[in-house]
């Protein structure tokens, strides 16, 4: 992935004993669903956000009846590497007071694109597991984080738009999307996109997880990070890299045996990845083929406009013949 990558809960009664290492995809704790007049806080936890579409993000979520607040460190730029919104220590301790906030009921993600994974091993995550559940909502390179919060927290989350980017500001279907998945999430159980289709053909139950295939891929063997696909609906997704690349990715994934055991995997969109979708789809069916497991094309979430958002962590039914992924249970209670 180069380039711009884009009821209330109850108290804390006491310290909760630390949650294994995920080998596999398992279920994990739903959040609560929002309300109107819940607290959320937006975080910048990877690369710089612009001021307008970050104010416009604002704007739009205060129209969903929310209060917002922004990180104290979201407006930042790092002083020497401009990839960077702000310091390592200082996105992490953003990403880490908003999630351990009781009064704040989700996290929304400002902007994906580079930095994610530098900051993970700044996060306490003994303290983060002593929160309540809420949800932290973003895709790209949050898919670092996804990871880690499935893995360290036991915790479902939610691929879906950046709000400060293009991806969410002015993009009223994705939009509506998330907002439904948010507040109303029974009504998204099934997950499809016109022309969606089997590249291998089948139905398949796991748990949803997945996200951008370089994150994935950078993330293999490091910590926070899961150790096997086995079990899961493996969801992938990519942006301005070739086939070669995607290629060499999808290879290291299968040759170390990360995906041994998959349950099956639902592809989305592969934006600007040369040379055409056609050579992308012939690299999927090649790759992914033996695997002997259903595989989706065309599911449209990711770097595209109108992003589906597919929570992670719960179960669900992948069936590629009839192009959909359809959610046992919604992603948040």
């Amino acid at each position: 992935m180069r380039g711009d990558r884009d009821g209330a809960p109850g108290p804390v009664t006491g310290p909760r004993p630390p949650r294994p290492r995920a080998r596999a995809a398992r279920a994990l704790t739903r959040p609560p669903r929002l309300r109107e007049g819940d607290r959320v806080r937006l975080v910048a936890p990877c690369s710089p956000v612009p001021a307008a579409q970050l104010d416009t993000a604002v704007e739009v979520l205060r129209g969903w009846g929310l209060e917002v607040e922004l990180a104290p460190h979201v407006r930042d730029r790092h002083p020497l590497l401009p990839y960077l919104a702000g310091t390592d220590r200082d996105r992490a301790a953003d990403l880490q007071e908003a999630w351990c906030d009781p009064d704040v009921r989700a996290v929304f993600c400002a902007r994906g694109g580079d930095g994610a994974h530098r900051m993970l091993d700044l996060l306490d995550f003994d303290e983060m597991r002593l929160a309540e559940p809420k949800a932290l909502i973003g895709f790209s390179d949050i898919t670092a984080l996804h990871e880690a919060f499935a893995v360290e927290l036991g915790m479902a989350t939610v691929h879906g738009p950046v709000v400060g980017t293009r991806y969410f500001v002015g993009d009223e279907a994705a939009q509506r999307e998330l907002h439904t998945t948010l507040f109303a999430p029974e009504q998204r159980l099934v997950l499809n996109s016109p022309g969606a289709h089997a590249l291998v053909p089948g139905r398949a139950e796991g748990v949803t997880f997945g996200g951008n295939l370089s994150l994935l891929n950078n993330g293999l063997a490091t910590p926070h990070s899961r150790l096997s696909a086995a079990g899961g609906i493996l969801i992938l997704e990519d942006v301005n890299e070739d086939a070669a690349r995607i290629d060499r990715m999808l290879t290291h994934l299968l040759r170390t045996g990360w995906m041994d055991g998959v349950a099956g995997v639902a592809l989305g969109t592969w934006t600007d990845c040369p040379p055409d979708l056609g050579v992308i789809a012939e690299l999927m069916r090649d790759r992914l083929g033996p695997l002997g497991v259903p595989v989706l094309w065309g599911l449209e979430f990711g770097h595209c406009a109108a992003q589906l958002t597919v929570p992670l962590g719960v179960p669900a039914a992948l069936d590629s013949e009839n192009g959909s992924l359809v959610l046992s249970v919604p992603g948040l209670e």
